[in-house]
């Protein structure tokens, strides 16, 4: 009996220990905390440095951490936020709840990144995913022209969403309207977020998809299926570059300083391109994967700085509502 009382002491006291732990919750979007997505692998791969427990909390897709974030303002549990990208951050900036970083990296990213707030982890380029067999539009007027079906998300919630609007934007300026009229018909259904979106394309419901130029790359390495290709615009492929910072009201702000740095290190980095499907912000010291040779490269890259993101977001989303309400 002593024995058995002896053990449950210490099991106890190890129970209490591990409570003791400072706990880090970050705020992300669902595919990143899902269990092929790179929230397992990142848990387990900064708590067995970091000495704390680090709680992922998914929220929806991307742009719902924003609202999530303005709805709970400085009483948000969130420490971390993963997941805006540079066509929100302006508006986060606003907010005030966010802090500085000093983080640093030799980032491997196609622009110049200066931010004092917002740390990358990741990039690509938005793209329309269809089926290798089948032909594809070359551009968006192709697109709107013919009676491809496609699936998109919604800009409100998802930033694949508000993507697809600043690309028709940077693309067409004031001809968006006009391009948003012409793809109303060809828009099957619009999604809150990036899953939905992805799991209906491949259930068969519509001929494309937005996702990105990297999405095949999923399917040839995960599944070895080579049936998957993302279409090239001739226009050029509007850019994402996918971000985290900390909360100003965070009452552990050198454990959220400490998860900053983690990210940009070869230990998260190489977990990205094989479970985000993205390409690494700092390239791996294991360089990307196999298969990732095989992507296509848009010949024009297409990016709003973040202020100017800002200040067309309200009129692009008003050319997409009103061309489908019609």
């Amino acid at each position: 009996m002593k024995h058995l009382m002896i053990a449950a002491g210490l099991l106890s006291a190890t129970s209490a220990i591990a409570d003791d732990k400072p706990q880090l919750t970050v705020y992300t979007y669902d595919s990143f905390v899902s269990d092929w997505g790179p929230g397992p692998q990142v848990e387990e791969a900064f708590e067995a440095v970091c000495n704390c427990d680090l709680n992922l909390v998914g929220v929806e897709d991307g742009a719902a951490l924003l609202s999530r974030i303005r709805l709970e303002g400085e009483s948000s549990d969130a420490d971390v936020v993963l997941g805006l990208d540079t066509n929100l951050i302006t508006a986060a900036k606003d907010t005030g709840l966010f802090a500085p970083s000093s983080v640093t990296a030799d980032y491997a990213l196609p622009i110049e990144w200066a931010d004092d707030v917002f740390t990358p982890y990741d990039w690509g380029y938005f793209a329309f995913v269809h089926n290798a067999d089948t032909p594809a539009p070359a551009n968006f007027r192709e697109l709107a022209d013919g009676d491809t079906k496609v699936i998109i998300q919604d800009p409100r919630s998802s930033t694949p969403g508000l993507g697809l609007l600043l690309w028709v934007k940077a693309a067409y300026g004031e001809e968006a309207q006009e391009i948003w009229a012409g793809l109303a018909d060809n828009i099957v259904t619009v999604t809150k977020g990036w899953s939905e979106a992805y799991g209906l394309f491949l259930e068969g419901e519509a001929d494309m998809v937005l996702s990105y130029t990297t999405s095949p790359a999923y399917h040839l390495i995960a599944e070895e299926d080579a049936s998957k290709a993302a279409a090239a615009f001739d226009e050029g492929h509007y850019m994402q570059v996918e971000v985290a910072a900390k909360l100003a009201g965070t009452d552990q702000p050198e454990l959220a300083d400490q998860f900053l740095e983690f990210m940009v290190s070869d230990a998260f980095q190489q977990i990205i391109p094989t479970t985000n499907w993205m390409y690494p912000a700092v390239t791996p010291s294991s360089g990307l994967p196999e298969g990732f040779d095989t992507l296509i490269v848009p010949e024009k890259s297409l990016l709003f700085g973040a202020d100017e993101a800002a200040a067309v977001r309200e009129q692009a989303l008003s050319e997409w509502l009103g061309a489908l309400s019609q």
